[in-house]
């Protein structure tokens, strides 16, 4: 495609607004406003959102992850702690979550800190996995060079047999972080591009402050 040709391509929003009289006072209550819409709208994994973090040298990096758990403490994923994700939360624990529900023509952004959750937390999630994803987390080396497809396979089939008889228990290396929220943006698109941002950032401990901010 042409830069002209994509330079054409756009689209009015008019679907919804978003006002500040009208928004819950908490960003998680509003999340869950949200959340519930998207489950209505039946928007194809709707727990998908972008992770975006930092190395210690300041690169910038972006995934997709699936959100698994969010209450007033954070929004929690699971990963390999082994992996690059985990290895520049580690040195630098600020990172931003991004939902994009373009079905409502809206996102989400969260900035915040994040942290590994509990043990506990990690072994009951696990547990509830289905054991093909279970045998996954043994068999991935996630983020690291492998030697093929095949390795793989192979990696995969040694680990199907070596726990085919028991349950499978959690890999050391395996988890869940929660990102605490600081600041959470709701967007809304709006026609003419005036689309609506409402900002919340934490004051205090469960308490947050409400904005406007221009489109």
């Amino acid at each position: 495609m042409q830069p002209a040709e994509l330079a054409q391509l756009r689209k009015d929003y008019s679907l919804h607004s978003l006002n500040e009289e009208d928004v819950a006072p908490s960003p998680i209550e509003q999340f869950e406003r949200w959340w519930q819409d998207a489950e209505k709208s039946k928007i194809d994994e709707m727990n998908a959102m972008t992770l975006a973090t930092a190395s210690h040298d300041g690169m910038a990096d972006a995934r997709t992850v699936l959100l698994k758990a969010f209450d007033e403490k954070g929004f929690v994923f699971f990963t390999n702690y082994n992996s690059t994700k985990s290895s520049q939360l580690d040195s630098n624990p600020n990172c931003c979550l991004l939902f994009h529900w373009k079905e409502l023509e809206r996102q989400i952004r969260i900035n915040g800190v994040a942290e590994k959750i509990t043990l506990r937390e990690s072994v009951e999630y696990f547990d509830s996995r289905p054991d093909g994803s279970k045998i996954g987390a043994w068999a991935s080396p996630q983020s690291m060079v492998v030697a093929g497809k095949a390795w793989l396979k192979e990696t995969f089939h040694y680990y199907t047999e070596r726990f085919k008889h028991g349950k499978i228990p959690k890999p050391p290396h395996w988890g869940g972080y929660r990102v605490k929220p600081v600041r959470i943006e709701f967007w809304q698109g709006r026609p003419s591009r005036m689309h609506d941002r409402i900002l919340y950032t934490a004051t205090s401990p469960g308490q947050w402050k409400t904005e406007r901010l221009a489109p």
